[in-house]
């Protein structure tokens, strides 16, 4: 095994997609076995995310599923992936993380990020608009605020004032200059784009200001890894997300996640075709061999201490199949 991949973490991010023929519960409860199966598997941690009225996605409330994630496990770390500031009362952010940290001590981490809503009618459902996120700074430091008992309010922020619950900064692109700033850990994806990526990466690097929270750069790097036996059975898990992701740029909303067979049988207009097969590009996938090859690679170029999997599919056989093998890879103690 490569030592460039020996040295690095390797957790999971699952954004609880919903599947055709499966309702979003169900989405809900294969996340916590998925934690589960991982934590045996050895990843570092489990992230779960924030969406809010979108049919492909049960995941709405990360806070919540965080609490029932860390319940039904034992060691694994357990956070978001994120927490979007701009859709929140930083106050009560506070106190979510405060109350989880202290039911689950050393276990919790705090992904941030700074997306408002997939379109004008969540957002305005939110009570937010677009521009919020210019605002994500000021939020960021108002929420630290709170743990440091440092807040302009007066106010003090409980169970989280004096607890220390980890903050990292979701970024695509002025994301990394704010987590820079701020000093903390900086979440970066697509590991599809790598230009554009690594640039970010050197920005934050060039950037950075050591804090209470932080003395030196880390960099997670985040995307879709998938492994099987052969490299078109791991491009085949890849299939339900990037009809998915060429479904909601043709038609404006996020599907549930259908069989690979059943994306392979539709009759695509052009455009669609094209929003389909460059959705398969990029992804790191391929046998054992062939993902231990690329990961060395992306994980040198980019310098990254961790790598955040955020693979979606159908098939949740496969896809625990893919999770097996890609420990195996990354050599973690089961």
């Amino acid at each position: 095994m490569s030592s460039v991949i020996a040295a690095t973490r390797f957790s999971v991010l699952d954004r609880s997609r919903t599947r055709e023929g499966h309702d979003g519960p169900e989405a809900l409860r294969d996340t916590v076995r998925l934690a589960q199966d991982v934590e045996a598997l050895g990843f570092h941690r489990f992230w779960v995310s924030e969406h809010h009225g979108v049919p492909g996605v049960a995941g709405s409330a990360p806070t919540v599923l965080a609490a029932a994630v860390a319940a039904a496990t034992r060691t694994i770390r357990v956070g978001t992936g994120g927490v979007m500031l701009p859709n929140h009362q930083s106050l009560v952010v506070a106190e979510q993380f405060g109350v989880l940290a202290s039911l689950f001590p050393g276990r919790i981490d705090m992904g941030l990020g700074r997306s408002v809503g997939f379109t004008d009618g969540v957002r305005k459902a939110l009570g937010r608009d677009k521009h919020d996120a210019a605002d994500f700074a000021t939020q960021l430091g108002e929420l630290l605020d709170w743990f440091r008992g440092t807040s302009a309010t007066g106010v003090r922020a409980r169970p989280a004032e004096g607890l220390t619950v980890p903050p990292y900064v979701l970024a695509v692109g002025e994301g990394a200059t704010i987590a820079a700033a701020a000093g903390l850990p900086l979440v970066i994806g697509d590991i599809r784009g790598r230009e554009k990526m690594l640039r970010g990466i050197d920005q934050y690097r060039s950037g950075f200001r050591p804090s209470p929270w932080l003395a030196e750069p880390y960099v997670m790097i985040a995307g879709s890894v998938a492994v099987a036996e052969s490299r078109e059975a791991a491009r085949r898990l890849l299939v339900p997300e990037a009809w998915s992701m060429a479904y909601s740029r043709t038609h404006g909303t996020f599907p549930p996640l259908l069989p690979a067979e059943r994306v392979e049988s539709l009759t695509m207009t052009e455009k669609e075709r094209g929003f389909y097969e460059s959705g398969l590009t990029g992804h790191v996938h391929g046998t054992e061999e062939q993902v231990a090859d690329e990961l060395e690679r992306v994980i040198k170029d980019s310098g990254a201490q961790e790598v955040l999997v955020t693979t979606s599919t159908y098939d949740r056989a496969g896809l625990l199949d893919s999770f097996r093998r890609l420990a195996r890879v990354a050599g973690l103690a089961a």
